[in-house]
């Protein structure tokens, strides 16, 4: 006669059949300006990795000031903005939020200048650095996120334009930032100058990794397209496996894209970066007269149109809140598409770069 059974002892979990955490989706968003400084203040209220990849060809105001008097220094205001959108939700990333933002008063040579401005040049210059620069100030705010530059050097934007002289089929060179901004002509395409500038490498690496990719809003011709100008950040934007969002401006600029349709903007980047896939085209409902039109255009691209309400009402601006509920569903879902995020380049790593930031101090 047998007596009980007695349990086999269970083996341990092995470590791959441990429960493994999610892994949180990698969003890298490209651009200047306010357009940039709104779909940070959007995407920070995901979770998410967020990654910021700024123009550095401002040559106007603070800016402008500082490139001229510390020649090769990369023009930190664009990079202000974003590292400010991105700054902690505590006392002491605000009280550096607000810091960073605060322009000198007076009447003095400092007068006009952001504080962030002269803080970002002076760790670029202690440190040899931008991203090293960058990464020491995204810590000084507590930053939710990592801010990089499109390229470690300054750039300039050269425009052709037509419509200055009587002519309106005579081509004119504008060159720099500002001007092309407010040119009365009208933009027919614009490149960057020094050619061939290589690109920020922890950039290249952060679009390799990324899961979601936006590019946009923001002043087109000035801080929208020129990330695809640059010839190492276009081709990995348009080797990435990451699904790939445009966000197109609520109204056209003046001088800029003065009268440009919405899918005109389409046409635009599509002529400056042939190459490159458009997976989703993201606009603000009430800014679409002809949503037909637009959606056969983004169907040419081989990309879906998505409506949406992302304006604060009464302005020209995009909402943070709006604009959050709308991309969303993308950041949710990108991480876990096959495939997504695993293309990496090489570069220096945030943890690389920050040790490099702390021998300083």
């Amino acid at each position: 006669m047998t007596g009980p059974a007695t349990a086999r002892p269970t083996a341990p979990p092995t470590p791959s059949d441990a429960p493994v955490a999610p892994r949180r989706p990698r969003v890298v968003a490209l651009g200047g300006g306010h357009g940039l400084h709104s779909m940070l203040g959007a995407l920070r209220g995901l979770d998410a990795d967020l990654t910021a990849v700024v123009t550095v060809a401002d040559d106007g105001g603070s800016s402008g000031r500082l490139r001229r008097e510390v020649p090769g220094i990369v023009p930190p205001g664009d990079l202000r903005m974003a590292l400010s959108a991105l700054a902690g939700d505590n006392a002491d990333g605000q009280l550096w939020a607000r810091t960073f933002q605060h322009r000198f008063s007076g009447e003095g040579a400092l007068t006009g200048h952001p504080v962030g401005n002269i803080v970002l040049v002076g760790l670029m210059q202690i440190l040899g650095d931008p991203v090293a620069a960058l990464d020491a100030a995204a810590a000084m705010l507590q930053a939710c996120g990592r801010v990089l530059p499109m390229a470690a050097q300054p750039l300039d934007i050269v425009a052709e334009v037509v419509g200055i002289d009587d002519d309106p089929t005579v081509l004119r060179q504008i060159r720099g930032q500002v001007a092309v901004a407010s040119t009365p002509g009208r933009v027919r395409s614009v490149r960057l100058e020094p050619p061939g500038a290589p690109a920020c490498a922890a950039a290249v690496t952060a679009i390799g990794a990324a899961d979601l990719v936006i590019l946009g809003p923001g002043s087109w011709f000035t801080s929208v397209l020129p990330h695809l100008l640059v010839t190492e950040l276009a081709a990995a934007l348009m080797q990435t496996r990451a699904h790939r969002l445009v966000v197109l401006n609520l109204a056209p600029q003046p001088g800029e894209t003065e009268g440009f349709s919405p899918e005109q903007h389409l046409d635009v980047l599509s002529e400056h970066a042939p190459g490159f896939r458009i997976d989703t085209v993201l606009a603000d409902r009430g800014a679409v007269a002809l949503p037909g039109r637009l959606e056969a255009a983004t169907r040419r691209l081989g990309a879906a149109l998505l409506l949406a309400d992302v304006a604060t009402p009464g302005t020209p601006r995009h909402s943070p809140d709006a604009l959050r509920a709308a991309v969303r569903p993308l950041v949710e879902s990108a991480g876990s598409r096959p495939g997504a995020g695993d293309i990496s380049a090489a570069g220096p790593g945030r943890d690389e770069s920050r040790e490099r930031a702390a021998r300083w101090r």
